[in-house]
This record gives C-alpha cells, structure tokens and sequence, in this order.
C-alpha cells in the first residue's frame, strides 16, 4: 500500500553480482532470513534469488550480471550502501570476514562503524547498535 501522495513503495534492493547464490548465500548468513522463498512476486532462477527477511523487512534480490564490475569505495561511480546493525562490532568483523567479505576501511579510534565489501563488491557497513 503507498502512502498518501507517494508513488509508490519500495519493493526490494536489488543487488548485481556475478553469482546470485554466493551473495545470497552471504547475506543470509548475516541477516538470516530464507533463501528463494515461493512467492508469487519472483521467479527465482540461475540469474536470480531473493533473501526474505524477518517480516516487515525489504526483500533483497540476487541479478546475475555476466560483466559484474563492483563498486569501488568512494568513487563519484559508488552510489550507495547498507548499513547493517550488530550488537559486537569485533565479532561481527570476524565473522563477515569469515563468510568472504573484506574490509575497505580500517576505521579511525573508537568509531562504531566499520566498511566492508561483500563477495562481489558492494561496500557496506557494520554498525555498533
């Protein structure tokens, strides 16, 4: 349902990647939620997936791109991010570096963010909460 005077509502994030089940995969495991739900909405396949999460949460979705350039952080070309909400900032950092990702950013003093890249790229954050 929009809002009054909205045009419309936000249906998913969709993420390009060269895999669509390695990042799938990847954010599953850092966000839970339930790989290629049925759902009449998607048609799931070898060059797409989506990632239900907990209800009331966006649906991300998986596109497979054949020549998938990954953002680079901080370039004009780098347009957006997601932030990702953690209790422990030191464990969340292992784990995501456990699960492929890499870090971008190597944070200066006590700050309660850190900047990472997923497997294919796409730079995000892991906030303290």
């Amino acid at each position: 349902m929009t809002s009054p005077g909205a045009l419309g509502t936000l249906q998913c994030v969709v993420l390009d990647c060269p895999d669509v089940m390695e990042l799938a995969e990847f954010y599953q495991a850092l966000l839970g939620g339930e790989i290629n739900r049925p759902d009449p909405q998607w048609a799931v396949g070898d060059a797409w997936a989506t990632l239900h999460g907990a209800s009331g949460a966006p649906v991300l979705a998986f596109q497979g791109v054949a020549d998938h350039r990954p953002p680079v952080w901080g370039s004009p070309e780098q347009q957006f991010h997601l932030d990702v909400r953690v209790q422990d900032l030191d464990a969340a950092h292992e784990a995501v570096l456990a699960l492929g990702a890499w870090r971008l950013d190597s944070g200066a003093g006590d700050r309660a963010w850190r900047i990472y890249a997923d497997p294919a790229g796409h730079p995000f954050c892991l906030v303290r909460h």
